[in-house]
């Protein structure tokens, strides 16, 4: 009788265990529909970085940064001077050039000038002397002729008179080529090499100068100098930077994203973006640009069957309104 008690007496506390792990099941079951009812998933976080163009500002000029003007965090407008570049060297050859540019104004002034009033004067007399000996020889030889013909004389009288006559008639024509030299001056091909000379030397100056026009650096466009490369007093070579200067006014935000997720990112899109520096500032943003990053920014497939290697893309986008102290290297984040 005791053991059928006992066993009843199990029966039951077995029923009851049962029932309470029915019950729990249940009310885990139901904890789990509700929270599957209630909790969505997180959406898809994109980080993105704020950027901007820098300008690097450089010269021609070699030489040495005697002074700067400016320094990093300064805000610079188009046109203001930057930094004086300094080059005994090229002052050096500037006044060189500038010696070989009267050498050959004074040659080409001579050379314009022409020929001495002295010379002229001689060349002139000779002229006249060629012409006074052709007046004679020319009426030596019409008496002769006259004589010849009278029968007078004999015609190699005549013919004497005759060559005499014509070598005076070639003497003025020499004088007379000398004569007009004198006064024309130098030939042409004399006077155009002269001027060739002369535009040379212009144009070596003109070189030197235009080396000398970036003796002071100006800033290329409005923005803030970012960096400066260079200490005063050292040396600097042709085109070597100088400083950068970042265009604030126009700033884009540039993201990396895989290229399943561009469906949700097309051209010309705003999207609604938050900027943790700035007090976790909500704002808008238009894509501008979408373009392939390379194969170096490919997401390995981790599948040999089934999957693909996904590329990444650069995605950049504008603010739409004017973002106080808003600056390159913050973070941007996107939430899809």
């Amino acid at each position: 009788m005791e053991n059928y008690e006992h066993r009843t007496e199990v029966r039951k506390k077995d029923k009851a265990l049962l029932a309470a792990l029915a019950i729990f099941a249940i009310v885990v079951a139901c904890i789990a529909i509700v929270g599957i009812l209630l909790i969505k998933p997180d959406n898809t976080v994109t980080q993105g970085q704020a950027d901007c163009d820098a300008v690097r500002v450089s010269g021609k000029l070699p030489g040495r940064v005697e002074q700067l003007f400016v320094k990093p965090g300064d805000y610079v407008h188009k046109g203001d001077t930057l930094a004086k570049i300094y080059s005994s060297t090229v002052d050096a050859k500037l006044y060189q050039a500038q010696s070989m540019q009267n050498a050959a104004a004074a040659q080409t002034a001579k050379v314009d000038r022409g020929t001495r009033d002295e010379l002229k004067k001689g060349a002139q007399s000779m002229l006249q002397q060629a012409q006074a000996a052709e007046t004679i020889a020319r009426k030596t030889y019409q008496r002769m002729q006259s004589l010849y013909e009278q029968g007078v004389i004999t015609e190699q009288k005549r013919d004497e008179a005759k060559a005499a006559f014509d070598a005076a008639t070639a003497q003025v024509a020499a004088a007379k080529s000398q004569y007009d030299m004198a006064v024309n001056g130098a030939q042409r091909e004399d006077k155009m090499a002269s001027q060739s000379m002369a535009n040379a030397a212009r144009g070596s100056v003109m070189e030197v100068q235009s080396l000398l026009e970036d003796q002071y650096l100006v800033a290329p466009c409005d923005g803030e100098v970012s960096e400066i490369y260079p200490q005063e007093g050292e040396l600097v070579a042709m085109g070597t930077p100088i400083m950068s200067i970042s265009k604030l006014n126009d700033m884009w935000v540039t993201f990396s994203v895989r290229e399943e997720l561009l469906n949700d990112l097309p051209m010309g899109k705003e999207i609604n973006v938050t900027i943790p520096a700035l007090n976790n500032k909500q704002t808008k943003l238009k894509i501008f640009y979408i373009h392939d990053m390379g194969s170096y920014a490919a997401w390995q497939a981790t599948k040999a069957y089934g999957d693909y290697d996904s590329k990444t893309f650069e995605v950049k986008a504008r603010p739409m309104e004017t973002l106080d102290n808003f600056r390159p290297g913050m973070s941007v984040i996107l939430k899809e």
